[in-house]
C-alpha cells in the first residue's frame, strides 16, 4: 500500500478516535449544567445525585480528548506538511484562537466543577460548569470554522501557492460553517441523550430505582426525542447547502451516474465505479430530486460531470460516501423511533417496570453508542466525500503528503490501532463499570475522604 493511502488511514484512525470524546463532552457538559440548575431551583438531591454520577463521564471523555487530539496535531507535521506550508496563515490562527478562547476556560474552571462540589461557594460551582460547557462549545466552533472553510474556503487569495488571508469574516462564516456548526452540536446532544438513556437504561434493568437515575433516564429519553426532528430538519438544510457548494459529494451520496430530472432515491446498490453504474439498484422514484430539489422533476448532478479530459476522476470514490451516509441516516431514523417510544413508556401507567418496558429498556441499552456511529458515518460521509480535495479547490490530498516511506507509515498505523482498541474498551468497560457501581448503591466519588492535596479516586460512603 503506498504512503498517501497508509496515511490517509492513519488519520482517518485517529480522528476517528479523537471525535468520540469531544461529541459526548460538547453537549454532556450543558446537560450537567441543566442538572445543577434544577438543583438550585428546586434544592431536591436527585438533581445533584445525577450531576455527580454524570460528571464523571464527563472528566474520563474530556481526557481521552484532549490526549488523543494532541496525537492528531502532530500527524500535521510528520504527514501532512504540505498543509500548514499551503495555508497555515489561516489554520494557525483559528486553532490559536481555540486554544485562547476554550482550552485556557477548561483549565482554568475544570478542577472547580470536578472537584468543588463541597469546597466552593453553590454559584460558583454552577459558575464553573457554565464556563467550562461554554469552553468546550467554543473549541467545537473553531475546529468546525476550519473543517467548514476546507471545504468552503472564502476570504482569502493565493500568492507564490501560499494562502493568505483577506477578509476573516469570510473565513469564519464561509458558506457551509453555520450548517456544518448546527449538524455537529445537535449530533453531540443525540449522542449524549441516548449514553444518558442507555446507561440509565442499563441501571434501572440492575434494580436501581434511586430519584436521581429516574431524572437522568427522562432527561436522557426526552433530550433524544427533542432533538432528533430538529436533526433531521438541519440535515435536510445541511445537504441543500453541500448541493450548491460541493455538487460531487451529494452526487456520490446518491449514487447519481448522469446529471437528469426525475432521479430516484436509491435505498440499495452497490456501486460500480468502472463500469459507471449500480448494480442490485432498488430505489424510490424521483426521491432523490424531491429531496434534494423539492421538486420531483429537479434537476440532481451526476457522477459523470466530475471526470478531467484525461479520465481522472474529480469526484469522491462513491462506495464510502454512499454507505456511509446511509448508515447516518438509518441511524437516525431508528433513533426518532426509540426516542419517541420510549417517551411513551415514560408517560404509560406501567412505565418501564412490566414485561413489555424491560425491553424497551433493552433497546435503549444497545442504543447506548448509537451516537457514536451517526456521527462517525457522517463524519466518513462529508470527508471522505471532500476528495480529492484537501481544501477545495486550493490544495489536493495528494499534494500535502509528506515523503515518508510506507513501511513506517504501516507500522506507527498499527500501533495507534492497537493503543485506540485497547483505550476504547477501557472507556466502554469503565462506564458500565461505574452504571453498575451506582446501581449496587456504591458510587465511586471524585473528591477524596481526606483533606489531601492530591486526587483520589474513592468509593463513596
Amino acid at each position: 500500500m503506498e504512503t498517501l493511502l497508509l496515511s490517509r488511514i492513519q488519520f482517518a484512525a485517529n480522528i476517528s478516535f479523537h471525535i468520540l470524546f469531544p461529541t459526548i463532552t460538547i453537549a454532556l457538559g450543558w446537560v450537567l449544567l441543566f442538572f445543577k440548575l434544577r438543583f438550585s431551583a428546586t434544592r431536591n438531591e436527585k438533581w445533584m445525585e445525577a450531576y455527580r454520577f454524570w460528571v464523571k463521564v464527563f472528566a474520563l471523555s474530556f481526557a481521552l480528548g484532549v490526549v488523543s487530539g494532541i496525537t492528531m496535531s502532530f500527524q500535521f507535521g510528520t504527514n501532512w506538511p504540505g498543509f500548514m506550508e499551503t495555508i497555515g496563515n489561516i489554520a494557525g490562527p483559528l486553532l490559536a484562537y481555540e486554544v485562547l478562547t476554550a482550552f485556557f476556560l477548561e483549565a482554568v474552571f475544570l478542577g472547580i466543577m470536578l472537584f468543588g462540589f463541597s469546597r466552593v461557594p453553590g454559584w460558583l460551582h454552577t459558575l464553573a460548569t457554565f464556563l467550562v460547557a461554554f469552553g468546550t462549545t467554543m473549541s467545537a466552533f473553531w475546529i468546525l470554522v476550519l473543517n467548514s472553510w476546507m471545504h468552503t474556503p472564502a476570504g482569502f487569495e493565493m500568492r507564490d501557492g501560499v494562502a493568505h488571508a483577506t477578509d476573516w469574516l469570510q473565513i469564519v462564516f464561509n458558506p457551509s460553517m453555520p450548517y456544518r456548526l448546527t449538524h455537529m452540536l445537535l449530533a453531540s446532544g443525540l449522542t449524549v441523550a441516548f449514553l444518558i438513556a442507555g446507561l440509565s437504561a442499563f441501571r434501572y434493568l440492575l434494580g436501581d430505582r434511586s430519584a436521581g437515575l429516574r431524572a437522568a433516564l427522562k432527561t436522557g429519553v426526552v433530550l433524544g426525542a427533542v432533538l432528533i426532528p430538529v436533526q433531521i430538519f438541519a440535515g435536510d438544510m445541511h445537504g441543500l447547502n453541500t448541493l450548491e457548494h460541493q455538487p460531487a459529494k451529494v452526487a456520490a451520496m446518491e449514487a447519481n451516474w448522469e446529471t437528469r430530472s426525475n432521479v430516484p432515491l436509491v435505498l440499495f446498490a452497490v456501486p460500480d465505479e468502472e463500469a459507471r453504474e449500480n448494480r442490485f439498484e432498488v430505489g424510490v422514484p424521483n426521491g432523490a430530486s424531491l429531496i434534494l430539489k423539492h421538486d420531483p422533476n429537479g434537476v440532481v448532478p451526476g457522477l459523470n460531470d466530475f471526470v478531467a479530459e484525461d479520465g481522472t476522476r474529480l469526484h469522491p470514490p462513491v462506495s464510502p460516501v454512499f454507505w456511509s451516509f446511509r448508515i447516518m441516516v438509518g441511524t437516525g431514523l431508528l433513533m426518532l423511533a426509540m426516542s419517541w417510544a420510549a417517551v411513551w413508556f415514560l408517560r404509560r401507567k406501567a412505565g418501564f417496570d412490566d414485561r413489555l418496558g424491560r425491553w424497551m429498556l433493552r433497546g435503549l441499552v444497545a442504543m447506548s453508542f448509537s451516537g457514536w456511529l451517526a456521527t462517525l458515518a457522517g463524519w466518513y460521509t462529508t470527508e471522505i466525500g471532500r476528495q480529492p480535495w484537501l481544501v477545495t479547490g486550493v490544495l489536493t490530498t495528494k499534494q500535502a503528503i509528506a515523503d515518508v516511506p510506507a513501511p513506517m507509515v504501516l507500522s506507527t498505523l498499527l500501533m495507534y490501532l492497537a493503543v485506540y482498541a485497547l483505550l476504547i474498551a477501557a472507556y466502554v468497560g469503565v462506564l458500565f463499570y461505574l452504571a453498575r457501581r451506582a446501581a449496587q448503591g456504591r458510587p465511586v466519588a471524585l473528591e477524596p475522604r481526606s483533606g489531601a492535596a492530591e486526587v483520589a479516586v474513592v468509593p463513596a460512603e
